[in-house]
């Protein structure tokens, strides 16, 4: 068995993770953040699924694992008021 781990926004990543999702950490944390955002308390999850590593950061950020291939993928959480598909409180259905 495998326990999680958290850790602050721009510390080391634990170094038992793949290195593809070493990168992928990396490339996360040097994106630019939005202006107003204040990323200074964020912290990165640490979980198992099935033996391989998902990542979650505080503002929905994902990053998964995938063995077969030796790749990471990315999911960021798209804020509804910047998706062009957002549904308006507006609107009725």
């Amino acid at each position: 068995m495998q326990l999680g781990k958290r850790w602050a926004f721009g510390a080391s990543a634990p170094d038992t993770l793949p290195e593809v999702v070493l990168v992928a950490v990396e490339a996360v944390e040097s994106d630019e953040a939005p202006a107003g955002v204040d990323r200074a308390t964020w912290r990165w999850t640490l979980t198992w699924l099935e033996n391989k590593p998902v990542l979650e950061l505080d503002d929905g950020t994902v990053i998964r694992y995938d063995a077969e291939a030796d790749s990471a993928t990315i999911t960021q959480r798209v804020p509804a008021s910047t998706s062009e598909f957002a549904e308006s409180d507006d609107e009725d259905w």
